[in-house]
């Protein structure tokens, strides 16, 4: 008997990237989206092409970032498949339309599952931008996959993230931490913790600060 095998890879259902959430924003309107595989050509650009110095100011560690086809088949791997215990998955922050950054979150437990961030465009940097899409952020996280914590690691001297962070959450330690998630060197870095809970707290924090 002739077997044939299917050499595609396994399709859990989601045949274009989905649109999750959007807001106005004082650039423009601001969206989450799944990553695209043509988005993957601009975070590549992002690690590769911002300098050295941008990257000790982010503490980032060379090794660990690997090539630009390192970069890019990680980020291939967090293309959002539909699959329920897919481990990281990435989705794209666009204006207008138009890629401006994205967003990765790495799932390890039910409670030990980190987000990272990052505004590839510069001119969005200190716009606003990641403050306004927050609480979307965290929403469409726990709606994508199960989740029961969410861990914020962000290193200490990043005032520009941390003065966003504390608008919504805590920090609840601050600790030198020699095996940071992601590409980050060992350091000294604040952690906070979110849940579930959180969301409908964090939508009205926004809405406040959109009503000043």
């Amino acid at each position: 008997m002739l077997l044939v095998m299917d050499a595609k890879p396994r399709d859990f259902g989601v045949p274009s990237p989905s649109l999750h959430a959007s807001t106005k924003t004082s650039v423009g309107v601001a969206a989450l989206r799944d990553l695209a595989p043509a988005d993957i050509q601009h975070i590549v650009a992002y690690w590769c092409e911002s300098g050295d110095p941008y990257l000790d100011a982010l503490g980032i560690d060379r090794a660990l970032l690997g090539t630009a086809d390192d970069i890019r088949q990680r980020m291939l791997r967090a293309t959002r498949t539909g699959d329920p215990n897919q481990q990281s998955l990435a989705l794209a922050i666009t204006v207008d339309g138009v890629f401006a950054g994205y967003t990765l979150l790495n799932r390890y437990t039910p409670e030990l599952n980190y987000s990272h961030w990052h505004i590839t465009n510069p001119r969005l940097r200190a716009s606003g931008l990641s403050t306004a899409l927050y609480p979307h952020r965290i929403k469409t996280y726990f709606d994508l996959v199960s989740l029961e914590r969410l861990v914020h690691q962000t290193r200490t001297r990043n005032l520009g993230v941390n003065r966003m962070l504390d608008r919504y959450v805590e920090v609840a330690a601050t600790l030198h931490i020699q095996h940071p998630d992601g590409v980050a060197l060992p350091g000294e870095f604040h952690v906070r913790y979110v849940f579930r809970k959180d969301i409908p707290r964090f939508f009205a924090r926004l809405a406040e600060w959109n009503s000043r």
